[in-house]
């Protein structure tokens, strides 16, 4: 065993540093990281710089939530493991990720008297994809969501605040106490009983080649930060690198409409791995689906968490007026988004939105947001008719207290907009999510393009394709990646 030392570093260290890569991703100009979120820092185990060959029973490309845990699960079951990390700290995007893991029939919804049930969550993510998902994949995602929520309680996660995203039937977002950013929390958590079971992370360590004997699997190839390239031999290689979002080249070539556009993505989610899959036999699917977010702020690239607007929030365009059922589905309102002038358009809400939702003070704190006591100074503020805006306003708190969205259809809407302060965020939208992917098995085995798995090759997470089908709903990627990511752990371990 190689010695280890342990290095921490804060949660605004990291994220600092993440910024700094930004401009040198090839070919890419992604966006800057959400607000900091105000949790303990991921820690990195960071081995020895060694090119030796090494041997281990799996090896996992990739230290974000489905790698963690993939790790968690097949070591648990057994077997050594070792992770590999291209960036200099673990988390990737879902060190981002703020609005929530959206699972149902779980202990923190039945401690809110929320019914929910897995054919629900089912039906809902299959709508918000047009469809177009494999059936057999989202099946597994509503079942195992609920005991991935349980799985990461046992782990020590705060998940008991349960709030709703745009296209879900229910309440069933899941995230810390007064709705505080989830992502860094549960990289936290994974971080800690990767720590505590011994497992090895190997960061600043890139993933080069699968390399294979005949149709099997045999490890994979890396390159450390120093260049050299050296061999990890493994009976099962697990990819979990995320997708292409931060790779404007790529996402681009699939849909030629979103050239130009920003990303919310960090820069380690290059599409590499999808390729190097692809060179090892891998299938890919739905590689054109590609999703943009609505609510990040211009060129800053802060992407703003869809439970503003699930909370209550609206979107006003420059005339003080609303445009969209704010939450429908993220293609939908970022279309209607574009339609505006200048497009953008402005999240508009209240004290009582901003009490109900910890993760507005760092957007606050970071200068994204206009304060005024008032709608009349608002609308001074923003140089927009402050009876217009306070009409707009007024119909939508009659709409509230009618239980009625004549105007646009908005089906939930929790709260009235009447508590001074207000406050506006300028929003429009940029790519944040790739929906296509390495093909895999509902046991996460990754699939040639005959449909056969690939012996030994395994894959969970956004690297992923057919889960999400035309479009993903918020809160379903937390959802996709710790069910899969648990379950290519367990395939991977057998």
């Amino acid at each position: 065993m190689l010695k280890k030392h342990t290095k921490g570093l804060s949660f605004l260290m990291a994220i600092l540093l993440m910024m700094t890569l930004l401009s040198g991703c090839g070919g890419s100009q992604p966006a800057a990281p959400e607000a900091p979120a105000e949790v303990e820092a991921p820690a990195e185990t960071e081995t020895e710089a060694d090119s030796a060959d090494l041997t281990t029973d799996v090896v996992i490309i990739g230290a974000g939530g489905a790698g963690l845990a993939a790790a968690i699960e097949a070591h648990d079951a057994g077997k050594e493991v070792i992770v590999v990390e291209q960036m200099p700290i673990i988390g990737g995007n879902t060190l981002r990720a703020t609005g929530g893991l959206n699972a149902a029939g779980t202990s923190s919804q039945e401690a809110a008297g929320i019914e929910d049930d897995a054919d629900v969550h089912y039906e809902d993510t299959m709508k918000g994809g047009y469809e177009l998902n494999d059936p057999s994949l989202v099946r597994i995602l509503a079942d195992e969501a609920g005991p991935a929520v349980e799985w990461l309680i046992g782990l020590g996660a705060d998940l008991s605040d349960v709030g709703r995203l745009g296209g879900s039937s229910n309440n069933r977002s899941h995230r810390p106490t007064g709705g505080a950013p989830v992502g860094a929390h549960l990289v936290e958590v994974l971080r800690t009983s990767v720590e505590d079971r011994g497992i090895e992370i190997k960061i600043n360590t890139k993933a080069v080649e699968i390399l294979k004997e005949g149709n099997a699997v045999t490890g994979i190839l890396v390159e450390d930060n120093k260049g050299d390239t050296y061999q990890i031999s493994a009976k099962a290689v697990i990819v979990a690198t995320g997708g292409f979002g931060a790779n404007s080249d790529m996402f681009a070539d699939y849909d030629a409409s979103l050239t130009g556009f920003g990303s919310t993505n960090h820069p380690g989610a290059d599409g590499v791995a999808i390729l190097m899959a692809q060179a090892a036999g891998a299938a890919l699917i739905d590689m054109e689906q590609i999703q943009t977010h609505p609510t990040v702020v211009p060129e800053k690239g802060y992407m703003i968490t869809e439970a503003v607007r699930g909370n209550g929030a609206i979107l006003i365009n420059r005339n003080g007026e609303r445009f969209t059922n704010e939450i429908g589905t993220r293609d939908v309102v970022s279309e209607a988004m574009l339609a505006q002038e200048g497009a953008t358009g402005f999240l508009f809400f209240d004290e009582g939105i901003r009490e109900s939702l910890s993760a507005i003070e760092g957007y606050i704190r970071q200068g994204f947001v206009t304060e005024a006591g008032s709608l009349e100074e608002m609308a001074e503020l923003m140089d927009m008719d402050a009876a217009v805006l306070t009409a707009t306003v007024e119909a939508y708190n009659a709409a509230v207290a009618a239980g009625n969205d004549e105007a646009f259809g908005r089906d939930d809407m929790p709260r009235t907009l009447e508590t001074a302060g207000y406050y506006l965020i300028e929003v429009g939208p940029a790519v944040h999510h790739t929906m296509g992917g390495i093909h895999i098995s509902p046991q996460a085995e990754v699939l040639d393009e005959s449909g056969s798995p690939i012996p030994g090759l395994f894959a969970a997470g956004e690297v992923t394709g057919g889960i999400h089908g035309g479009n993903r709903l918020g809160g379903n990627a937390l959802a996709d990646l710790m069910v899969f990511g648990r379950i290519a752990g367990k395939s991977a371990a057998k």
